[in-house]
């Protein structure tokens, strides 16, 4: 059974720093492309970063490239989300996710972890 379990949430404040993980049970996380997506509050789901199974690429949207970095370590079954720079704008719920674990076409999330981004 799929499990993604996000933690790292917390009050920052504006121009901080704070580092999400994913830690993921049920199958072999190094075969898949691990993504982070945000949920701010009145907005849709947007797509935040992707990274690889092997780790050896990354993909960011456009406005956060610089600040934001993914990463995974594959012996942990865990992926990050290191943030820096925050915007009150970036408060929102922050999610994992997998798609088309074992050739199923469907996606997975975790519960996610949300962080107000306020003085």
């Amino acid at each position: 059974q799929v499990q993604l379990v996000e933690s790292g949430g917390g009050l920052v404040q504006p121009g901080g720093s704070l580092r999400l993980s994913c830690a993921a049970t049920g199958f072999t996380f190094s075969s898949y492309a691990m993504s982070w997506y945000r949920h701010a509050p009145g907005k849709e789901r947007e797509l935040v970063a992707v990274i690889t199974g092997a780790g050896d690429s990354t993909s960011y949207s456009d406005s956060l490239k610089g600040r934001f970095t993914t990463s995974r370590d594959n012996a942990r079954n865990t992926v990050y989300l290191q943030m820096t720079g925050l915007k009150p704008e970036e408060t929102g719920v922050y999610s994992c996710n997998v798609f088309g674990v074992s050739g199923v076409t469907r996606e997975y999330w975790g519960q996610g972890t949300q962080f107000p981004v306020s003085p």
